[in-house]
């Protein structure tokens, strides 16, 4: 399949979310994330004014569903979301109903295997529950406690070709990557790119001469796209 970009819009206001977005998409972006941070301070609200701003976009909502499956899809996909995401530590049937409400409305459903002990496991279960997508992901918190902790950090990408090669359905890989490391996922067989926002995008590599933010991103966009998996 082609390589996507996606931009994570972990924001608290609709405007900078909005702005945000459109540079991105103006410089090449292809799905734009309503990240949890803009969920939580704006709910369906912020998926809306996504939807109003960019229609024919693909919008994921990052709902981190662990309960009320369908009713949270219902939610968002309502609200002009395309993709929603349900946590596998949920229990199994919120994961089905996520995937059943998917299915009512013509939405994707995206597992993520946050917290999973055994995270190739996780993504198979997600895999045989009906998920289109899964997202392999190293948590905030988790990866801020162990190095507090002075232990080593896992990321996504030291597992991630064993996740790709556990499931049939594309997989993200998200959490603590640097833009470098993120773009590279495509050579793992992740073909979704997810780019953090406000934060990632401005990593040294990629800064062009002018600085400027559009330009920046745009060069990333073309590198992630120049993949074929």
């Amino acid at each position: 399949m082609h390589t996507i970009v996606q931009i994570s819009l972990d924001l608290t206001s609709i405007p900078e979310a909005l702005e945000t977005a459109a540079l991105a998409m103006s410089a090449g972006v292809d799905w734009l994330e309503a990240g949890t941070p803009l969920i939580i301070a704006e709910g369906m609200n912020g998926v809306r004014a996504l939807r109003a701003e960019f229609p024919g976009v693909p919008i994921v909502a990052d709902l981190k569903t662990m309960d009320g499956g369908w009713l949270e899809a219902e939610l968002m996909a309502k609200a002009g979301a395309t993709h929603v995401v349900v946590m596998e530590r949920a229990h199994p049937e919120t994961i089905k109903m996520a995937v059943k409400a998917g299915q009512d409305f013509g939405i994707a459903v995206m597992g993520d295997n946050l917290g999973a002990e055994d995270k190739i496991a996780a993504a198979r279960r997600l895999e045989d529950y009906g998920c289109d997508f899964v997202i392999h992901h190293i948590g905030y918190d988790e990866r801020r406690g162990l190095a507090a902790a002075g232990k080593p950090c896992p990321t996504p990408l030291d597992q991630l070709r064993e996740v790709v090669a556990a499931v049939s359905v594309p997989v993200q890989a998200v959490g603590g990557l640097s833009v470098e490391q993120a773009i590279r996922t495509p050579e793992y067989g992740a073909p979704l790119v997810v780019l953090g926002a406000p934060l990632t995008i401005d990593a040294d590599a990629f800064k062009t001469a002018s600085g400027n933010l559009k330009d920046s991103l745009r060069l990333i966009c073309d590198k992630v796209h120049a993949y074929r998996i």
